[in-house]
């Protein structure tokens, strides 16, 4: 084998290596931000719960107070 196809190999290697750790690495991220999505989409739902069981009260308050006047 002569040294320019040695000396490309292993930089095809190498540039393999690297590109294998920041994809890797990529992976992580997305996990984590998949991880982060799905914690803020269940507090989302549990903020819009509330502004209902809020919303529901508040009804039922203006519903008896008009019954009252």
């Amino acid at each position: 084998m002569s040294d320019d196809l040695a000396a490309l190999l292993l930089a095809l290697a190498t540039e393999n290596a690297e590109l294998k750790r920041e994809l890797a690495t990529a992976q992580d991220m997305l996990m984590e931000t998949a991880i982060d999505a799905g914690h803020l989409h269940a507090r989302i739902e549990a903020v819009q719960a509330e502004r209902d069981a809020w919303r529901q009260e508040a009804e039922r308050g203006n519903l008896q107070g008009a019954r009252r006047a």
